[in-house]
Order: structure tokens, then C-alpha cells, then sequence
């Protein structure tokens, strides 16, 4: 999402790191650069402004230390603006300190993911927090909307508010209330209507069902892919109703992310969540100072970890690592090391959480970032008997035709596949020759085929 703001910010920070100190003049050019770039990322004006203003004022008279560069001095400056203009450090949890069953109101525009999130917000208390959670749809005016909830309900396996016909929505928010009283939920989740946009009806709607409800979270969900748009819906919602925090959508799509930028300093309200993908557990955390990182092309291990502690079996994770370190590794083990990433999610998500990959993934491109190459992989390894999983050396031609007309590939991407095994098996036979010591002695090209260095930024090259 933010890959266009960190490709123009690195480039800023290169041209910065040639120089051996730190001007005013050097500061200002920075600093236009800085400007030009939040605006083409659709960040509001005023925010741009207070934040060039601060990073101005802190970088003029810096002292660059002798151990680092002009471009790393006026990055460090930029990552804490960042970290404080997204809302400082640290993620702002739900509010769940308040007597049960504690009424979560969800406000927004028609088409922002609202009733989709309000399920994945369910999945997450119910999951995570060990909550008992009660939906219900306060939506009498769209087609099937309350249909859609409770759908979506089954599907994350919490409890819907049965609906009656003719109830209004205030009158459905104090049923909700008084079941999940009576019936000793811990959450209740007011899914209320949407418009396509902003209109007087709709705020006294909702501000009738606050003032019945009483929620202790007010949540405004907007979708990251209308820009400035999302800001303006925010403000409006923040004045009328008032708003305890936001949830986006969309954060994994290619929006120029001046919305998230901008939500913090325009409304006063934190960004609490974000929606990462379609999947009802595609819901995260908002972490300023891990989307700075990001923005700036360091990474966020810290995220990583926590998805891969979340989605990885660590049992099959240990036997594989002890089959590699021994020098045995089998199709079946490529295989099953294919579902273990297929479970983080897309390659090209992962990569923006690495440090330095930012470059990498220009220079790759999207299709080389497509699962689809290792959905691929999977259907060519299914399409081979349990012989030749074990012992690829016997595939020959025949049985390279056979394989490819039952995995729907052509014979050249069996080849492929092959080759990319063998290259994998040839490291783990390396690696377990050497040994640590013999592998820190020679270093990591020891471990590559011939022909294959390892370049300044990681990865292989020929």
C-alpha cells in the first residue's frame, strides 16, 4: 500500500547519504521532496505541513554522528515524525474494561466492509480474547443485509441476533442488549446501516442508537482505497457522533496510503485495526512505529514473527528443519514447506515485512511475487507418484510428459520445478558438510551452485 511513498522517501535518503554532512540547504531540498511525496501518497495538506514543519525543525542543527550518514540521520527524524503522526507507539486495544455485554457500535458508509468486519472483529474477540460474542444487524434498509450477518456469523461460529420483521433499528439495538444481558454475553456488535454517503437521516440514526446503546466503542470503518475520501467520512462521523476509533479495510491493496496518514491528526481517533485481506482472520492489530518501519523500507519482523507463531506448525517446522540439516530433503518436504507459506498469506505481503526487500520486489516484479507459481508447484507434486516424490532422479521424459498433462503445466515448468528442487537439495547437502564453523569460515557462497553469488542486498544472482 505505501510502496510508491517508500520508493520516492528512500530515494531521498540515498541522495542524502552521498553527502559527508548535513546543510540547511540539504535540509530543505529534503524536505520539498518529503512534501512532494505525501501529497502524490494523497496525504491532507494540513498534515503534510505540521508534518515537514516538525521534521524541518528537528533536522536543522542536527548533529550527524561520525558512525552515520546525512540520509540516516534525517531517516531517524522521519521514522519518529511518522510513528507520532499515525498516533504514536504502541497498538490501541478495544476497550473491553466495562461491565458485559459491552455494545461495540459500527458506523460507516454503504460499500466500506463494514458487516464483513464486524464478523472478522467477532472472529478476533472470540478467538484471541475468549470472548462470547453476540452479532446484530441494525441494517433494515439494504436487501439481505441482515441475511449477510448472520451468514457470516455461522461462518466464524458466534451467535447472531435472530431478526423479527418490522423491528427499527433502535429497537433492535435494545433487543440486542437486553438478550445478551439475559443470555450472558460478554460483546455485543451493533452493525449499523450505511448510506453511499454522508446525510442528515443517517447521523440521527445512528446517534439515536448510541444514546440507546451506550456503546463503550464507537468504530468507524473506511476503506483505505478511497483516499482522502475516508478522511473527509471520518471527520464527518467524528463531529456528529463521535468516534472512539477506526477500523480500515483494504490496508493490502494498492492505495497510495495517504488516508492512514492522515485519519490520526484529522480526527483525534486511533486506527485500531486494519483488514489485511478477504479471510474472516485477515484482521490485525494497528502498530504505528511497524508501518513506519515499513514505509521506510526496514521491514517489521516484529509482525512477521507473530504471523508465522500464528499460522506455522511448529511440529512440522522442526521435523523439516531436522530432515534439511541431515542433507534429506524429498518433493514431499517441498511440498509441505509450499502449504507452510501458502498459509502466511501472499509472498508479496511477507516481502514488504522484510527488511530491505522494498528494491527487491521493483527489481522482481508482480508476477514473480504471484502464489500462483507455487500453487503450481503443488498441483505438478501431486501429479507424481509416492516413488517419484521420494526420489526425483527417476523422473525422466515419459514421466515428465505424464506429470505435466495431469498438473495441466507444460513439460518446461516440470523442469523448472526440478531444477529449483535440486538446487535447494545441493544447499542442504552443502550446508550439512560444512557445518556452522565451516559455513561462517566460507561464508554463505559456499552453500550456492557454481556460477551463483550472493549479491550486496540478499537473494541470488547469476
Amino acid at each position: 500500500m505505501f510502496d510508491r511513498l517508500s520508493g520516492k522517501l528512500s530515494g531521498v535518503f540515498d541522495g542524502l547519504s552521498k553527502r559527508g554532512a548535513l546543510s540547511e540547504e540539504d535540509v530543505n531540498e529534503a524536505m520539498r521532496e518529503i512534501r512532494l511525496a505525501m501529497l502524490d501518497a494523497d496525504v491532507a495538506l494540513p498534515v503534510v505541513k505540521d508534518f515537514v514543519n516538525r521534521v524541518q525543525e528537528k533536522s536543522v542543527g542536527q548533529e550527524v554522528l561520525h558512525n552515520i550518514s546525512p540520509g540516516q540521520a534525517i531517516a531517524k527524524i522521519v521514522n519518529d515524525a511518522l510513528i507520532e503522526a499515525l498516533g504514536g507507539a504502541g497498538a490501541v486495544p478495544l476497550n473491553l474494561n466495562a461491565v458485559p455485554p459491552i455494545p461495540y457500535l459500527m458506523v460507516g458508509l454503504q460499500g466500506s466492509g463494514k458487516t464483513t468486519t464486524s464478523a472478522k472483529i467477532a472472529y478476533y474477540l472470540n478467538r484471541r480474547e475468549r470472548k462470547k460474542v453476540l452479532l446484530a444487524s441494525l441494517d433494515t434498509y439494504r436487501p439481505a443485509a441482515q441475511l449477510q450477518l448472520e451468514q457470516l456469523a455461522n461462518q466464524v461460529k458466534v451467535t447472531s441476533l435472530p431478526v423479527i420483521e418490522g423491528q427499527m433499528p433502535v429497537q433492535i439495538a435494545k433487543r440486542a442488549m437486553e438478550v445478551a444481558r439475559l443470555e450472558g454475553y460478554d460483546v455485543v456488535i451493533l452493525d449499523t446501516a450505511g448510506r453511499l454517503s454522508i446525510d442528515e437521516a443517517l447521523m440521527e440514526e445512528v446517534q439515536n442508537i448510541r444514546d440507546v446503546a451506550k456503546p463503550a466503542e464507537t468504530l468507524l470503518v473506511v476503506d483505505a482505497m478511497t483516499g482522502q475520501d475516508a478522511v473527509h467520512t471520518a471527520k464527518s462521523f467524528n463531529e456528529k457522533v463521535g468516534i472512539t476509533g477506526v477500523v480500515m479495510t483494504r490496508m493490502d491493496g494498492d492505495a497510495r496510503g495517504g488516508a492512514a496518514l492522515s485519519m490520526r491528526a484529522i480526527t483525534g481517533a486511533p486506527i485500531k485495526l486494519v483488514g489485511m485481506g478477504e479471510k474472516v482472520d485477515a484482521l490485525q492489530e494497528f502498530y504505528p512505529e511497524r508501518v513506519a518501519s515499513r514505509i521506510l523500507g526496514l521491514g517489521d519482523i516484529a509482525g512477521l514473527v507473530e504471523k508465522a507463531s500464528e499460522t506455522i506448525d511448529q511440529e512440522e517446522s522442526e521435523r523439516l528443519a531436522k530432515k534439511m540439516l541431515k542433507g534429506k530433503f524429498d518433493l514431499n518436504d517441498y511440498a509441505a514447506q509450499i502449504g507452510q507459506i501458502n498459509k502466511m498469506g501472499s509472498i508479496s505481503n511477507i516481502m514488504d515485512m522484510m527488511p530491505g526487500m522494498g528494491k527487491m520486489k521493483e527489481k522482481l516484479g508482480d508476477k514473480e511475487l504471484d502464489t500462483s507459481i507455487l500453487k503450481r508447484h503443488q498441483a505438478i507434486i501431486s501429479s507424481m507418484t509416492k516413488a517419484e516424490r521420494k526420489q526425483p532422479a527417476i523422473i525422466k521424459a515419459s514421466r515428465k510428459k505424464r506429470i505435466a498433462a495431469g498438473s495441466g503445466v507444460t513439460v518446461q515448468e516440470v523442469n523448472r520445478l526440478l531444477k529449483q528442487y535440486d538446487q535447494m537439495a545441493s544447499m542442504m547437502k552443502r550446508f550439512n558438510k560444512l557445518g556452522v564453523k565451516g559455513l561462517m569460515r566460507q561464508g554463505l557462497s559456499a552453500l550456492l551452485p557454481k556460477g551463483m553469488t550472493p549479491p550486496p542486498g540478499g537473494g541470488m544472482m547469476r
